[in-house]
């Protein structure tokens, strides 16, 4: 009797042990699944976390690179492309006021010079390169026009001019305007002192340069027009955007000076404002963004407002 009791609370023992060790089974299971849970939700919230670091860490578009322009650009050359080099420059370092664009007035042959040596980041010329400068690596980048418009007194009946009319004019081969149709009246000179710009473009385009006879040779445009205005016998030549009713603008050739003329090219007296630089050198960051600002579209009026021609 007492063995059947003994080994009844033996039975019972190993009951319990069991009972207990099932139990333990089942708490490191639900504690396993919670461990496991736990990784993967942590794993994804560092993935997205990657993610998002990787997205902030990307390339800054064009946009941001354009914002974070700084640094010099050297320019140097045309006097006659003052004005408006003058103008782009300022609408560009408002946009970019870490960038400083200088500029030397000192003539197209310094600028095609000062580009080739590597003086300039962007030499300026207001007439086109030679064969010879293009032969040796040169590259022009026209950004302007420029028309000059030959401008008589009101009251001269004289309308339209040749080139060679112009040029026998200027030189003093001509001396009467009554041998190209208009007054019996003595021909009078006016035009720009030597270094304008303006007195530059008119003399190599028409072929008088150091051969015109002038009875005035004045400091702007203003006093040109006034001067003409002032004298029925007077000629002379001034920017196309200068031109108002107190002088007569004559034709040339039969084509009249007009921005569309002018860009078409059938106006005779005009020449192009040209960047130079050497072909194969890549220009820095800011030098390439102001010649792709001068030659957009955004660029036309002020080139206008400058007294050149826009492109188109």
């Amino acid at each position: 009797m007492k063995l059947k009791k003994v080994a009844a609370i033996f039975a019972a023992c190993v009951m319990g042990m069991s009972m207990v060790a099932c139990g333990g089974n089942d708490t490191g299971s639900t504690d396993s699944g919670e461990t496991t849970e736990t990784t993967e939700n942590t794993d994804s919230a560092e993935s997205s976390d990657d993610s998002a670091a990787a997205e902030t860490t990307e390339e800054p578009t064009e946009e941001a690179a354009a914002e974070d322009l700084s640094g010099a650009i050297a320019t140097g050359g045309s006097t006659s492309v003052e004005d408006v080099i003058g103008s782009l420059s300022e609408a560009f370092m408002e946009e970019y006021p870490d960038v400083d664009i200088t500029y030397d007035p000192n003539g197209s042959g310094a600028g095609i010079t000062g580009a080739s040596d590597g003086t300039y980041d962007l030499g300026l010329s207001s007439r086109d390169l030679t064969d010879e400068e293009t032969g040796q690596g040169l590259v022009a980048t026209t950004f302007a026009l420029d028309g000059i418009a030959i401008v008589v007194h009101p009251d001269n009946t004289v309308t339209d001019l040749t080139l060679d009319n112009i040029k026998a004019l200027a030189t003093g081969e001509i001396t009467n305007w009554s041998e190209v149709g208009g007054p019996d009246a003595p021909v009078v000179l006016v035009g720009r002192e030597a270094g304008s710009g303006t007195r530059d473009g008119f003399e190599s385009i028409v072929g008088v340069e150091d051969a015109c006879v002038y009875e005035q040779e004045l400091t702007s445009t203003g006093a040109v027009m006034a001067a003409v205005a002032a004298n029925p016998n007077a000629f002379g030549y001034v920017s196309l955007s200068a031109v108002d009713d107190t002088v007569k603008m004559v034709t040339v050739d039969g084509v009249e000076a007009s921005e569309a003329t002018v860009q078409d090219g059938s106006y005779k007296i005009q020449r192009p404002f040209i960047f130079v630089t050497k072909d194969g050198e890549e220009l820095s960051a800011q030098a390439q963004a102001f010649v792709d600002f001068a030659t957009s579209d955004a660029a036309s009026d002020l080139i206008a407002g400058a007294g050149a021609v826009p492109l188109a």
